[in-house]
């Protein structure tokens, strides 16, 4: 009888694969999480201004700026609990985790960024 050993590269390459898939998959949710923060905010916010009598446009621009930073925190999910993972895992000489939740924090910047930008391109011509 042929006992057969488990195929451990096989394994391990599985297991990397599925890895970067959680890794990619949380990196695009954070991205389209703060996008969303700061279109759907600046969409609301605009259509408020106009029930107020107010301009959208500029309360559009204004919301969008002021939402970029409230996007990333809520992207990355909370305000100091990605602080403290990066701060406990230098202490323990992990970087690896650390690289990995600044990553995060610099795609949530670019999703709210982009949103940012998308406002302002739409409001361009009403301003």
């Amino acid at each position: 009888m042929i006992v057969r050993q488990p195929d451990r590269l096989n394994y391990a390459l599985k297991r990397q694969v599925y890895l970067v898939n959680v890794i990619l998959s949380k990196a695009g949710l954070d991205f389209f999480i703060a996008f969303g923060v700061v279109i759907g905010g600046s969409m609301l916010a605009g259509i408020g201004s106009v029930f107020l009598l107010l301009p959208p446009t500029s309360m559009m621009l204004t919301t969008a700026a002021n939402l970029k930073i409230w996007a990333i925190v809520a992207a990355v999910g909370g305000s100091i609990d990605p602080m403290r993972v990066i701060e406990s895992n230098i202490v323990e000489g992990h970087l690896s985790p650390v690289v990995l939740q600044i990553a995060y924090i610099a795609i949530a910047f670019l999703g709210a960024h982009m949103g940012t930008e998308l406002v302002k391109l739409v409001c361009k011509g009403a301003t």
